[in-house]
Formats: structure tokens, C-alpha cells, sequence
């Protein structure tokens, strides 16, 4: 039978219909695709603070109350309302997702800041934060499980990092005011009302000595020449606090007229890392979410390395890189060292210790002692590489000495012995402390010649030695003896028991002699402000001109003539005995890995210059004259002071 085209559309059209009914409704609804592992990764980690969109798990909240991220950003207020409200949201889930998004709510209102410039927090952008950090407490300390429960979680460290940050953004609000309260002479711990919060404030753990200048914030700064960042994961606003730095520097031109300031012999490093933790009133939930009295709590993280909160020892955030990249960048010493060197301008009059640290009396002394036109400067990566290391952070601090480098090394050694023994008195003046024994002293290039002369015994070598060179006898004898007796007499210094000398010209250098020597030479100058008192014993010094018997026109030696191999101070001092007992080290640098050892040199300072009878070790490092700089060097006097651990106190 057949049948027409018409007839079998009519038949066939609903059956068609219906098949195509069936299928739709029988569809798989999910669909594979495939993700790449960085997807994967920002799927799970990304959120408001690092991509500026919310996170999967908020999002995931949102859907379960029938709202998307893009409707909540259009109203916020009405979106916090209905995720606090609607049922069917866990504890965790409620409160870690309103606390993100406060957060951005708080970024909106949050004003760009520039580095170095303090910006002013509105009203509402300080509300926002401060919700943020209580619904990320609640989230952290009362929502059913410890912190520790979830250790492993991505939410935690999500969470951990809006109440972090919202604790940094509080911490800024909070020190302009009691900043200005401060200044004026007001009680700047009373409580501090701030729209309708009242934030009261604990500074007692950090080491105040003066009104702070500046807060940093430790997350938004990076430091070029520093090769590392040392920091411990954890709770609280990781920060630095700047404070005034001792004034140093004074006019070196002119004559000394025994008028200028006194100047201290130390100071603690001018900016300390802190971090801030920020509690809510309240031992409920309920009683968190309604609260408006918060305390902000301060704490010295080289110190404190985990804190209690809600009965839960949780760790402390912690920076310890931070501070000291803001007082080097801060400092100005690789101009001001050039000035000192040279003579003019503003520079460094005598010898000035740092201490990196806070003092601790139970942490050995690493005293360290820069070279020829430097500064402080010149530790950068090792110092940090120390104060980053956990086990050597909890044994040694780090001292560092800042001293005018012009100057003859004979006076640069007594000046700077004077301050270390001076700062060593005035924090342990019994000499009981474990600070103050088996110290390490480290030196690099002409700070190694001062740091050996320091640990030697000089007996009546370099005394005979200037009574014969300069002809001291009757009344020039009688001038000087008094004052130059203490330059050229001395012992070693106490309780110091092991040393590490870097790149050092203990007995000299052909370079300090050759042309380009001798034209750097003759710009170097010495005003007598940089001699102090000991200005008419050198001007005393000067040899008669033999043809006219007349005086010659004074030019004082300086450290660049000490640094010549013929010079004769260097070649008596090269001679002189070490402290009995001292264990010693040298690390060598070799500019050219094709020459021998024995006759290279750094392009400063020969091998055998540099090289001492007796060391316990010697690592020659391929590199120029700053070899302290370089990894190969940091490792060695890591390994060094590793191994002093193990002798001296039995650490693993």
C-alpha cells in the first residue's frame, strides 16, 4: 500500500516530535572539559584578595542560596544580608564567605596607597575592614572546628589572609593616631574611638625607644640587592616600624674645634619588624558578631613565635627580612660612606655599633666589620641570610660596626674596640651575660685587618717600631706618648672565640700602591674632625723637611697608606701574635679560576695577602674583591657558624 507524502507527514511529524521530546529530557546535563593545572590551581586558590574576583567556595555558597557573585556585586549589602539570614549554609560556609565579602567591599573603598606615603583610611573603608577581620576570626575560632582541625585547608589560608590583611589596614588607622596623640605629650595607649569601634592598643611587647616615624607594611615592599625574604606563615599583620635614627653624620671640613655633640657609640637598628593581631570581645558567636570593642595586640616576632587565642596556640606571622631592608634603603650610607672617604661634606666622625636586633642577653655576639669606602651595606645578604636562618636566630645577634674608613687603621682599631667594649658595658655591664662570651667576629677586606688586630696582642712590636720611624725622642716624645701609647698597645679582646676573616689585606696590597692607588690616594683627605683628640699626635708625627729644617705642609696618614704592602705599620702588624685559642677561618676570593692559587688575587688584594698560617679552614671562592657577597661565600660562613653551634652549644 502506498502512501501519499502528505498523509505520512501527518503521521510521522508527532512521532518525531515526541522522539525528539525524549531525548532532550534524557540529555547528559553535565558535561566533560578537560582543565589545566594552572586552572586547577586558581580554581581552588583564587579568590577576592589575589584575582579580584570571589572565591570557588563562595561562589558555591552563593548558588546554594540561589545567588551568583555578579547580582552580590551589585548590591552588597542586601547580598551580606541574605547570606546571614537564608537557611541552608553551614557556619563555616556563612561566615568565611561574608567575611570575603567584606573584603571587597573593603577594596573598593580602600584608597590606592603609594610606597612610602601614609594615606588616609575613609571612615567606611576602616568599618569594612574591621568586619572583615571579625567574620574571619569567628570563621577562624567559632565555627564548630580549630584551626588546627583544618590545617591543610585552602579556606583556612584564604581566611587567615583576609584577617591578616584587614589586621594591616587597621594597624595603619591605629598608629596615626596614636602617633599624633604621642607627639603631643597625650596618653597615646588610652583606647582610640573610631566611628563605632573602640580599638584599645598593648605596644608593650616592641621595643619603643622613640615615637615611631613610619609603618610599613611587610607585604608590599620588595628589596633589589636582597636575595632572599625570610618569613614564618601565621596570624597577624606582618610589619615595620620605623623609628628616628641616631644622627651620625657632622660637617667634616674645617679644623676640630672640641665643641661638636657627643654622639652615641650604638644604636638598635632604626626599624624593627612587629606583627599585629587584632581580638574580638566576646566568648560567643553571637556575642563576636555583635561586639564594637577590639584590641590590638603587638608583638616582636623575633621574639614571640606563636601566641594563644581562644585557648588555641596558633603561630605567628612573622617577617624577619623586612626591617632590615627598610633601614638600608632608608639609610643613605653608600653616599655618605664616599663623603666620609673623601672628606667633605657630611660624614661619619668615629665608630657607631648596630645592633640588627633587639639586645638578648642569651644570644651570642656576631660582630661584623665592613671594609675600605663601605658601610653596613656591604652584609646585606649575609646578615639577612643569619637572621633568616631559625636555628641561628635563636642563638646569635648580629652586630655591626660603622666607622669612618679614611682613617689610620691604628686609630680605627682603638676607636672602634672603644665602642664595641662601650655598647658590651652598657647592656651587660656585670659580663655575666651568654651574649657577651664566645663571640664571632667576621671582617671583610680592611674590617678584617681591624677585626685581627682586635683579637692580637700587639706586645711592644708597633711602639718600637714608631719611636724609631718617626725619631720620637726629649719633647716630641713628650707630646705624643700619652695618646699614642693606647693606639699602638693593646690585647686581645676578651671572650671572642672564633673569627672569620673575608678577602682581607693582612699584609697589604701592591694595589694601594700602584697608580690607580696612588691617584684615589691623593683624593682621600682627613679633616681632623675625624681625628677628634688625636689630631695634634699625628699633626706631631709629621718629619722635619731635612733641607729647609721647616715643617712640611701636614698630610696624615691615612688607612690607604696603611693598606700598602710596604707600608711599615702593616708589615709590624702582619707580624703580631692571635689571641691564644682562637679559631680562625679565611675565605679567599680568586678572580681568575686559571691562575694558580698561590698567585692570584681579587683584583685588590693578592693570595698571599690574604692567606694566614694556622686558619682552620680556607675556601677560595671564584670572584672580585666583594666576595661576601656571593653565594659560595654566605654558604662557607654558614657552614662555619654551623659548626660553631655544634662545639660551643652542643646544637645538632
Amino acid at each position: 500500500m502506498t502512501l501519499s507524502l502528505k498523509n505520512l507527514s501527518r503521521r510521522t511529524l508527532p512521532v518525531l516530535a515526541m522522539v525528539l521530546l525524549l531525548l532532550s529530557s534524557g540529555c547528559a546535563m553535565v558535561k566533560m572539559k578537560q582543565v589545566t593545572t594552572t586552572d586547577h590551581v586558581m580554581l581552588k586558590r583564587g579568590d577576592i584578595l589575589n584575582s579580584g574576583k570571589l572565591s570557588a567556595l563562595s561562589q558555591e555558597s552563593l548558588s546554594v542560596i540561589g545567588l551568583t557573585a555578579s547580582a552580590c556585586s551589585k548590591d552588597l549589602p542586601a547580598c551580606r544580608t541574605t547570606v546571614a539570614t537564608v537557611e541552608g549554609l553551614q557556619s563555616e560556609q556563612r561566615l568565611s564567605t561574608l567575611a570575603e565579602l567584606w573584603m571587597e567591599e573593603a577594596l573598593a573603598l580602600t584608597p590606592k596607597a603609594k610606597l612610602g606615603q601614609a594615606t588616609e583610611l575613609p571612615a567606611p573603608a576602616l568599618d569594612a575592614w574591621l568586619e572583615t577581620a571579625r567574620y574571619s576570626y569567628a570563621y577562624l575560632f567559632f565555627s564548630g572546628r580549630t584551626p588546627a582541625q583544618r590545617a591543610l585547608e585552602d579556606r583556612l589560608t584564604q581566611v587567615r589572609d583576609y584577617y591578616n590583611y584587614a589586621a594591616e589596614q587597621t594597624a595603619s588607622v591605629v598608629f596615626q593616631r596614636t602617633r599624633a596623640l604621642a607627639i603631643e605629650g597625650q596618653d597615646f595607649t588610652r583606647p582610640i574611638q573610631v566611628d563605632r569601634w573602640t580599638i584599645s592598643t598593648n605596644f608593650e611587647q616592641l621595643p619603643l625607644a622613640s615615637i615611631p616615624q613610619q609603618l610599613v607594611s611587610a607585604s608590599s615592599v620588595s628589596f633589589a640587592g636582597l636575595r632572599s625574604s625570610y618569613r614564618r606563615d601565621g596570624f597577624g599583620a606582618e610589619l615595620v616600624v620605623v623609628l628616628e635614627k641616631a644622627a651620625l653624620t657632622a660637617p667634616l671640613e674645617g679644623a676640630a674645634t672640641g665643641t661638636a655633640p657627643e654622639l652615641p657609640a650604638f644604636s638598635e637598628m632604626p626599624a624593627i619588624n612587629a606583627t599585629v593581631l587584632l581580638h574580638f570581645s566576646g566568648d560567643t558567636l553571637e556575642e563576636v558578631l555583635a561586639t564594637r570593642e577590639i584590641r590590638l595586640e603587638s608583638y616582636s616576632p623575633d621574639n614571640t613565635s606563636a601566641v594563644v587565642l581562644r585557648g588555641q596556640e596558633v603561630p605567628l606571622a612573622a617577617n624577619f627580612t623586612a626591617a632590615y631592608g627598610v633601614w638600608l634603603a632608608q639609610s643613605g650610607f653608600a653616599s655618605e660612606s664616599l663623603r666620609t672617604l673623601f672628606g667633605r661634606g657630611e660624614g661619619i666622625r668615629e665608630p657607631h655599633i648596630y645592633l640588627m636586633q633587639p639586645y638578648d642577653p642569651n644570644r651570642r655576639i656576631i660582630f661584623m666589620l665592613h671594609g675600605l669606602a663601605s658601610s653596613p651595606e656591604a652584609w646585606v645578604n649575609l646578615a639577612n641570610e643569619i637572621m633568616g636562618d631559625p636555628e641561628m636566630r635563636k642563638h646569635y645577634q648580629v652586630w655591626s660596626v660603622y666607622y669612618p674608613t679614611n682613617a689610620p687603621i691604628a686609630l680605627n682599631r682603638y676607636t672602634v674596640s672603644n665602642a664595641f667594649n662601650s655598647t658590651l658595658k652598657h647592656f651587660d655591664p656585670s659580663g655575666t651575660a651568654r651574649a657577651t662570651h664566645d663571640m664571632v667576629f667576621i671582617g671583610h677586606s680592611m674590617g678584617g685587618v681591624i677585626a685581627r688586630l682586635m683579637l692580637s696582642s700587639s706586645g711592644e712590636v708597633l711602639w718600637d717600631d714608631a719611636l724609631t720611624r718617626f725619631k720620637l725622642q726629649g719633647e716630641r716624645l713628650k707630646r705624643v706618648e700619652t695618646r699614642l701609647g693606647p693606639l699602638l698597645h693593646f690585647t686581645p679582646q676578651p671572650n671572642v672565640e672564633r673569627a672569620i676573616f673575608i678577602a682581607s689585606p693582612h699584609k697589604g696590597t701592591d694595589a694601594a700602591g700602584n697608580r690607580l692607588g696612588r691617584m684615589i690616594g691623593k683624593l682621600v683627605r682627613l679633616p681632623l674632625t675625624i681625628l677628634g683628640k688625636f689630631g695634634d699626635v699625628f699633626l706631631a708625627l709629621q718629619n722635619p723637611d731635612e733641607a729647609g729644617d721647616k715643617p712640611k705642609e701636614p698630610r696624615i696618614t691615612t688607612s690607604i697608606d696603611n693598606l700598602k704592602a710596604s707600608d711599615p705599620f702593616i708589615e709590624k702588624s702582619a707580624t703580631l701574635p692571635l689571641a691564644p685559642g682562637l679559631k680562625y677561618h679565611s675565605i679567599i676570593a680568586n678572580r681568575k679560576a686559571d691562575v694558580p692559587t698561590a698567585d692570584s688575587d681579587d683584583g685588590l688584594v693578592p693570595y698571599w695577602s690574604s692567606h694566614l698560617d694556622g686558619a682552620l679552614s680556607e675556601k677560595v671562592v671564584i670572584s672580585g674583591h666583594s666576595v661576601q657577597e656571593t653565594p659560595e661565600a654566605v654558604l662557607e660562613v654558614r657552614r662555619i657558624l654551623r659548626e660553631d653551634l655544634r662545639e660551643v652549644d652542643g646544637v645538632d
